[in-house]
């Protein structure tokens, strides 16, 4: 394993960038951290200015809802999913949301064309500027809109999974609600790859499989892939719900089923999915055998890339009409 650390310029920007390999043939990560420019409520500024302060509960409480969104020339891929699972969130926990999905969109691209960042992930993230005992003086905003890109990470051609318990409160009201309160996942996350893994399965209060730390969960059973439910307190991905809506194959079925690690080892093969990843096939769970038959990911991976490719043919057409 090693990890280089570097600089670079863009922009006239001088960056720091990582690279993560971990054995030397499969690269995890790789690129800057993130690009020279980012979104704060309507004004890009340079990333390397300093712009937050104490007393911003949002940032310092974890308080705000987020998502990461996937650009394919310049096409903010599926982003109306996005939206409406950040304002249901953002509902929930009580942050302000008052875009529509139209001027949200014209916010990020701004970003997008300001970074040039036409093939790239983007993460945005709305968090509250005021409340509780901790809120700072003279915020002339109740909420701060952040946005920034970054390069997408190169996954491998599988991933090797680990197992955590208890890491899920299915039943609690927040369970599946993106917010900005990731620090467990990040631990779980950062602690997989010392182990020379890459994620982690994340099981419920009943033991039942929920996700990974950012990613949903596959099965599969001859023609069907299943997925566990949202009663699994597993958030609702993108990918995932574009599989079970939309993604037809003829001949496989993609449905919710509720999961458990003998579940996991009967079936033919896993795959996890999220919006930097697509469709990933599992090579291994730790501490259990697996089958690694990848037919179906394949199949399923084929006909998502299809419908990628025509959902941003069909919206630069849009653009192109209304420009």
């Amino acid at each position: 394993m090693t990890v280089l650390v570097g600089t670079a310029r863009s922009c006239g920007i001088e960056y720091t960038y990582s690279h993560f390999d971990r054995c030397g043939c499969r690269t995890v990560y790789t690129g800057c951290v993130i690009h020279p420019h980012f979104l704060l409520s309507g004004e890009i500024r340079r990333a390397d200015e300093a712009l937050f302060r104490a007393g911003q509960v949002g940032l310092f409480a974890g308080w705000g809802v987020f998502s990461t969104i996937r650009v394919i020339e310049g096409v903010l891929f599926a982003f109306g999913r996005h939206w409406a699972r950040m304002r249901r969130d953002a509902d929930l926990l009580r942050v302000p949301f008052p875009w529509t999905p139209e001027e949200l969109e014209a916010e990020l691209l701004r970003l997008v064309k300001a970074n040039q960042a036409y093939d790239a992930a983007l993460r945005v993230l709305v968090m509250r500027n005021r409340g509780t005992l901790w809120e700072g003086p003279g915020f002339e905003r109740d909420f701060d809109l952040v946005a920034f890109t970054a390069p997408r990470t190169k996954w491998g051609a599988s991933a090797r999974l680990g197992i955590v318990a208890q890491a899920r409160h299915a039943a609690g009201p927040f369970s599946g609600t993106k917010s900005a309160s990731w620090a467990m996942n990040l631990v779980w996350h950062e602690e997989a790859h010392a182990q020379g893994l890459d994620e982690v399965i994340l099981l419920n209060e009943r033991g039942e499989v929920s996700e990974c730390t950012s990613a949903n969960v596959f099965a599969v059973f001859g023609d069907e892939a299943l997925t566990p439910p949202l009663s699994s307190g597993c958030l609702p991905g993108i990918t995932r719900e574009l599989l079970l809506e939309v993604i037809e194959v003829p001949g496989i079925r993609v449905r919710e089923r509720t999961l458990t690690l003998e579940d996991l080892e009967k079936a033919d093969g896993l795959f996890i999915t999220s919006t930097t990843r697509d469709l990933l096939p599992v090579e291994s769970v730790e501490g259990l055998s697996i089958g690694t038959d990848t037919s179906v990911a394949e199949r399923l991976g084929e006909a998502f890339a299809e419908y990628q490719r025509a959902s941003v043919g069909r919206a630069r057409q849009r653009a192109a009409r209304a420009s």
